[in-house]
């Protein structure tokens, strides 16, 4: 059985243009137009088209309130794909919570794997649904700024925007 067509929407953030795919299941990718260098699906399964779907109109929504300051999770359907390992990572990500970051190896030892730094920072970067799944809230275990195929500028906002309205601070450490 062949995956169903994607259909593909455009938000444009203060981050800049953000791809959305979706299907009727729900959201499978949200990601920075300009930027991820990562696997993009066939383009015969994408149609571009304007969200009239309820979902992607509930995921364009919550972006905006996130943007604004006004939500810190999402509850709209989304979902990747992977191996279980991606998955189990991914879904680690999910329980960072909003205005905090772990570091790699914290991340690696939630999974239960310690030894498996390289292969999370790896499966991070593989993350295809940018800011939902907060691949972002992942930093360096000396607490640099490392690693995000979004690339490290909004890497930075993303993480300040958060600790702005989640602790009132306006700008974070060195970076």
């Amino acid at each position: 059985m062949s995956d169903p067509s994607l259909y593909t929407t455009y938000y444009e953030s203060q981050l800049g243009v953000l791809e959305i795919q979706y299907d009727d299941e729900g959201v499978h990718a949200i990601l920075f137009a300009n930027a991820f260098k990562g696997p993009k699906p066939d383009p015969g399964q994408i149609i571009i088209t304007s969200p009239e779907n309820q979902t992607i109109k509930t995921c364009i929504a919550q972006l905006r309130e996130y943007f604004e300051g006004k939500r810190k999770n999402f509850d709209f359907s989304f979902s990747q794909k992977g191996t279980d390992f991606q998955l189990n990572v991914w879904n680690a990500l999910l329980d960072i919570p909003y205005g905090k970051t772990i570091s790699y190896m914290e991340l690696s030892k939630r999974i239960g794997n310690a030894k498996a730094i390289r292969a999370v920072g790896t499966t991070n970067g593989k993350n295809r649904l940018s800011i939902v799944v907060p691949c972002h809230r992942v930093i360096g275990t000396n607490g640099n700024l490392i690693g995000y195929g979004g690339e490290l500028w909004r890497k930075k906002w993303l993480l300040e925007h958060e600790a702005k309205y989640a602790n009132g601070i306006q700008t974070l450490g060195g970076w």
